[in-house]
């Protein structure tokens, strides 16, 4: 029996789960009628983690991004992971989203206060874009958890390696 217990909160997203989403919204694009002959485009860049959104008329580029939001909490991505850079008019009209997988350290800084303030006998501390949470009782350990939840931060969390 573990004498120490720990596990890590981290705000990584599955990839595959993300274009999967994106592979199903690209078909629904491709089968709406109130689209039909309108230029539609959703575009991934995978090493910066942009999507790139496209179209004719401002009002269907909110459109593209209602599905595009839907498909990936279909697929168990949070809605909250998906920050909007910015817009462009023109000829065509362009929305830039950005895939938040990582915590910035203003919002890990956040969650460490938030638990060394809650008076539970854990450790908490920040290693990169994760913070490792370390206790005797895995008991604390769930209250962290409930904790952090109720933070309201504007990041897809998940909490891993729970030993």
């Amino acid at each position: 029996m573990a004498s120490e217990h720990s596990f890590d909160i981290s705000a990584s997203i599955d990839k595959q789960e993300l274009k999967n989403a994106l592979e199903q919204a690209k078909k629904e694009l491709d089968s709406r009628y109130d689209l039909k002959g309108i230029k539609c485009e959703i575009d991934f860049n995978e090493k910066e983690g942009n999507f790139k959104l496209s179209s004719s008329s401002e009002a269907k580029l909110d459109v593209l991004k209602d599905i595009l939001v839907s498909k990936l909490i279909k697929r168990g991505i949070n809605a909250s992971s998906i920050k909007e850079l910015s817009r462009e008019s023109g000829a065509l009209f362009r929305l830039n989203l950005k895939v938040n997988d990582s915590i910035d350290s203003d919002n890990a800084k956040k969650i460490n206060k938030a638990i060394k303030e809650s008076k539970l006998k854990v450790t908490s501390s920040i290693r990169g874009d994760e913070i490792r949470v370390s206790a005797k009782q895995i008991d604390d350990l769930q209250a962290v958890i409930k904790l952090v939840k109720e933070l309201n931060l504007e990041l897809s969390l998940s909490f891993k390696n729970l030993k």
